[in-house]
């Protein structure tokens, strides 16, 4: 499979997803509509309580970066990959109006969702742009924290995702990312599998790798910190809505149990 096959799927699903939510139906990357063990329960509802219903409905993110980052008043925070735009919404009210919060999406329907969310919000200190994670439209330097909610793991070039990550970032700044990470080898089978990329999992970076990664690119002060870890049962559960055949759930759920989680990835640019 290609780069640009991924990106085309990827874009297919998300652009379904964004119309599923703007119509008021949950936009869940996998599982039942009901329960999802990646995207569910993520956020409190002292949080989402001012925010549109759509935004919430169009979430498919696996952590909640925003309250994580511990951003700042004025600060100017860049979303990758924003989708309805509901970690936007957020970090524009935690960085006030001094602040800026942009959203990065390369999906249309994605966008006319966050921006009509962004209009309800009645968000003025916020920013929508088309583009794609691996070629950021922004100048160097230019944002104080870079955030992103289950997206890194779907880029097919993530080197070239955290390097743009580390040019945008002004000198100081930090990368403080949900993401889904892999502890240990995966079968090729699973990474292979297209449903599997949409729904989060077959694109993840194994832990060391992505630390790696994160270093070569100039990052430093590198954790990763999980915040869930998926069981067999979850797996399961998160393959009951993918096109993988009933036959192939069983040994796909016990090949990936307790090795992927969502975690929260934190780096710091140097000073200077």
């Amino acid at each position: 499979m290609t780069d640009t096959d991924i990106k085309k799927i990827v874009k297919e699903k998300y652009g379904r997803a964004a119309l599923q939510a703007g119509s008021g139906k949950s936009s869940c990357c996998g599982g039942t509509a009901e329960w999802n063990p990646i995207t569910s329960n993520l956020y409190g509802d002292q949080e989402t309580a001012e925010l549109p219903t759509e935004a919430l409905l169009a979430s498919l993110g696996c952590g909640n970066p925003t309250a994580l980052a511990e951003l700042h008043p004025g600060e100017k925070v860049l979303d990758l990959g924003s989708g309805g735009g509901i970690d936007v919404l957020l970090s524009a009210r935690r960085v006030g109006p001094a602040g800026h919060a942009y959203g990065l999406d390369m999906t249309d329907e994605m966008l006319a969702l966050a921006r009509e969310n962004q209009k309800k919000a009645g968000a003025e200190n916020v920013t929508f742009l088309k583009g794609e994670i691996e070629q950021i439209p922004l100048p160097d330097r230019s944002v104080d924290v870079i955030i992103s909610n289950c997206v890194i793991n779907l880029s097919a070039d993530k080197e070239q995702t955290l390097a743009e990550a580390f040019r945008v970032l002004k000198p100081g700044g930090r990368f403080a990312v949900s993401d889904i990470v892999v502890r240990g080898a995966v079968p090729d089978e699973i990474r292979r599998n297209v449903e599997l990329w949409i729904g989060c999992v077959a694109g993840a970076l194994e832990e060391e790798r992505y630390r790696s990664i994160l270093k070569k690119v100039g990052f430093e002060a590198i954790e990763i910190v999980p915040t869930r870890i998926y069981t067999m049962k979850e797996a399961r559960e998160l393959l009951v809505d993918s096109c993988v055949t009933p036959e192939a759930i069983e040994s796909i759920a016990a090949a990936t149990g307790g090795k992927f989680m969502s975690a929260f990835v934190r780096a710091r640019k140097p000073n200077g």
